[in-house]
C-alpha cells in the first residue's frame, strides 16, 4: 500500500462500499488534465485590455469568480477559426486516456467538472479520443464573428466562491447516485469541494490545501501514478466494508 495515502476514519455517514461501481470520479480539467490553464492561455492571447484588472478585482474580493470570468470572456477578440487553431496546440497528460480506460474497465463513472468552458474542454478531449466523457462546465456562446459570452448553467446561489461551476453542488448530485466520490484536482477552484469528497487525488496548490486541512488525499504527479492510486484507494475501502 502506498504510504502517501492519507485516509479519514470511516464513519456512519461515510460507509465504505462493497462494490467498486459504488464509487464515482469527478476530475478538474485546467492544469489537471490539460498541461496548461486553457482559459488563461486564451485570455493572454486574445483578450482586449482590461482582463488583468478584472483578475485583480477578483483577488481583492471585489467581485466573485463567476462575474470575473464572464466579464473576461466578453473581452475575447477571436474568431472560431482562431479558437480552434489555439486549441489544436493544447496538450493533455499523456496517461489520462489510460486512466479513463482503467476507470471504465472497473465500472467507475468519470465526469469532467470544471470552472472552465465546456466547448473548449470538449474540443480538446475529442482531439485525444475522449469526446465521450461528460463535461460539466461554463457554457461558451459565440455572439458575433469575434465576440463571446459565458453562461453558467451549473452555478449555485449557495456557492461560497460565487463560481460559475459550483463543484460542491455537482459532487452532491453525483453522491446521490454513488455513495463515494473521488475528486481529482490541482487549484484554488478545487479547495471547497476537496473538503466534501470522500477522497482526493491532489497536486500543486490543492495538495497543500489538503495537507493543511488533513483531508483524505494522496499526492499524484501524473495520471500514470493516478491509476495506481485509484486502485489502492478503492481496494482499501473495500477491505473496510
Amino acid at each position: 500500500m502506498n504510504k502517501n495515502l492519507n485516509f479519514r476514519p470511516v464513519t456512519a455517514s461515510r460507509q465504505a462500499p462493497s462494490e467498486m461501481s459504488e464509487w464515482a470520479i469527478q476530475c478538474d480539467f485546467d492544469g489537471t488534465i490539460s498541461t496548461v490553464d486553457v482559459t488563461d492561455s486564451l485570455l493572454n492571447r486574445f483578450a482586449r485590455d482590461g482582463y488583468e484588472e478584472l483578475e485583480e478585482a477578483w483577488v481583492r474580493g471585489e467581485i466573485g469568480s463567476r462575474v470575473c470570468m464572464q466579464k473576461q470572456i466578453a473581452l475575447l477578440d477571436m474568431s472560431m477559426d482562431d479558437l480552434h487553431a489555439h486549441l489544436d496546440l493544447i496538450e493533455i497528460d499523456p496517461a489520462f486516456p489510460a486512466f479513463v480506460q482503467a476507470a471504465s474497465a472497473r465500472g467507475l463513472p468519470l465526469q469532467i467538472v470544471s470552472d472552465g468552458m465546456d466547448y473548449v474542454i470538449s474540443y480538446v478531449l475529442k482531439r485525444h479520443g475522449l469526446g465521450h466523457l461528460p463535461v460539466l462546465a461554463n457554457h461558451l456562446v459565440q455572439t458575433g464573428p469575434r465576440n463571446w459570452q459565458l453562461q453558467s448553467p451549473h452555478a449555485s446561489a449557495a456557492c461560497s466562491r460565487n463560481s460559475g461551476t459550483c463543484k460542491c453542488a455537482l459532487l452532491e448530485t453525483q453522491r446521490a447516485k454513488h455513495p463515494r466520490v473521488l475528486f481529482i484536482g490541482d487549484g484554488t477552484s478545487d479547495f471547497c469541494v476537496s473538503g466534501q469528497a470522500d477522497f482526493v487525488l491532489a497536486t500543486s496548490r490543492l495538495l497543500e490545501h489538503c495537507r493543511k486541512h488533513a483531508y483524505a488525499h494522496a499526492a499524484f504527479a501524473d495520471f500514470d501514478e493516478a491509476i495506481t492510486l485509484l486502485l489502492q484507494v478503492v481496494a482499501r475501502e473495500e477491505v473496510q466494508a
